[in-house]
């Protein structure tokens, strides 16, 4: 397919939803004419002459271009492309890609199946650019159904195929906001392995009540970080907690919540060690009565984005004053998408409104931005990248191999 030709990425997605409901033992009845003119070759008839295997091998081809991962794994429970999964009933296999990532079937229709299906959707897109797909981890093409299975290596026989290289956590993003162009840092690790940082924004919820230390969001580990411990481990000091509910007994009514997109700074506790001199708490998340969960509004997001910024301004005044150096680089977590229900792509969203409006007066802060998961890194770098314009291909490194890190 040529590139005056290249499919549109809307109707290539429609097609592979329209798979993922049918699923692959039902190619035979389905009208798929965008997937089945690009698996068309030359030489090979019209586009609309039913072509299933080439289809099911050109699906197999894009998904296994993903790379590995969680967000390959869900794609091929998905669309009934793991091995044993080619009967099942579409439930059944929305219900095993959630259990992935580890949610709830309703969560995951919502969520992360649009963005499972949508990398999929790219991948196809770029096969038809004629861009290189990265190969599988077995090293070659992705076996048609009915392809006989290899032969078991034999103990004594070297690997078929190189291990992956581990993926860059590390990675510099041109963006561009008000008419100009600057670079952030992505994050694709832990909140606690950061570095040199000035402000870490922290996620909480409207009574700043911090999360216990054992549990794995940002605000947990970020208490847990902060704390004091003596040689043996024993707890010291919770200094991240103890700063909370000072600023808290100070400015916030006793036993009620603050408003949303109120932020409340604390130090770092025993993270100052590693270079990080602030932690300002985003009080984004609202408690639902009567239940564990939480609602996050993506304007509070904005808004607490927004107060960080002139935090930031405020707390240097006063630096300046005192003759301290001043706060310069910040990083912030997407907030609300995790126990808040907002999607990655929401959240980002939310949160980037306030960055591009600091950024367009002319804010000289170096930004940085945090994830855990790869899968997720991918889907926010390709948002950043989007600012400017370029590719994510395109977005370089910072510290890292120069080859594309496999998601």
């Amino acid at each position: 397919m040529s590139p005056t030709q290249l499919p549109d990425h809307g109707a290539v997605l429609a097609e592979v939803r329209e798979v993922r409901r049918a699923g692959i033992v039902r190619l035979r009845e389905l009208r798929l004419p965008v997937l089945t003119a690009m698996s068309a070759g030359p030489g090979e008839g019209s586009p609309g002459e039913p072509r299933f295997p080439a289809v099911e091998r050109l699906l197999r081809t894009a998904v296994a271009a993903i790379g590995g991962g969680t967000l390959q794994e869900a794609a091929e429970f998905s669309l009934g492309l793991a091995q044993g999964t080619r009967d099942w009933p579409p439930a059944d296999r929305r219900r095993r890609a959630a259990q992935v990532y580890g949610v709830s079937v309703e969560r995951f229709r919502k969520n992360q199946e649009l963005m499972v299906l949508g990398q999929v959707a790219e991948q196809l897109v770029r096969l038809a650019a004629g861009a290189p797909a990265q190969p599988p981890a077995a090293g070659g093409a992705a076996p048609a159904a009915d392809a006989p299975a290899p032969a078991p290596a034999s103990a004594t026989s070297e690997p078929s195929a190189r291990p992956r290289p581990l993926a860059p956590s590390h990675h510099r993003i041109p963006v561009r906001a008000g008419g100009h162009g600057r670079h952030v840092t992505l994050h694709v690790h832990a909140v606690d392995l950061l570095r040199d940082i000035d402000v870490v924004v922290s996620p909480s919820n409207t009574h700043l009540a911090l999360p216990e230390p054992y549990k794995s969001s940002v605000a947990a580990s970020l208490r847990r970080a902060g704390a004091v411990r003596d040689p043996a481990g024993r707890l010291v000091e919770d200094s991240v907690r103890d700063e909370l509910r000072a600023w808290s007994d100070r400015f916030a009514a006793p036993g009620l919540s603050v408003a949303p997109g109120t932020v409340a700074p604390t130090g770092a506790g025993a993270l100052a060690w590693q270079g990080i001199r602030r932690i300002f708490h985003a009080a984004v998340a609202v408690p639902r009565p009567g239940t564990n969960d939480y609602d996050v509004q993506p304007a509070d997001v904005t808004r607490a984005v927004t107060r960080v910024f002139a935090l930031l301004a405020e707390e240097n005044g006063r630096a300046a004053d005192a003759g301290l150096p001043p706060l310069r680089s910040l990083c912030l977590p997407l907030l609300g998408a995790g126990r808040g229900g907002l999607t990655a792509t929401v959240s980002f969203a939310a949160v980037w409104a306030a960055v591009e409006a600091e950024l367009a007066r002319g804010g000289d802060w170096d930004l940085h931005f945090l994830v855990r998961r790869p899968e997720r890194a991918l889907l926010v770098a390709e948002l950043l990248a989007s600012t400017e314009g370029a590719p994510i291909a395109d977005a370089p490194t910072d510290g890292a191999p120069t080859e594309e890190p496999g998601p």
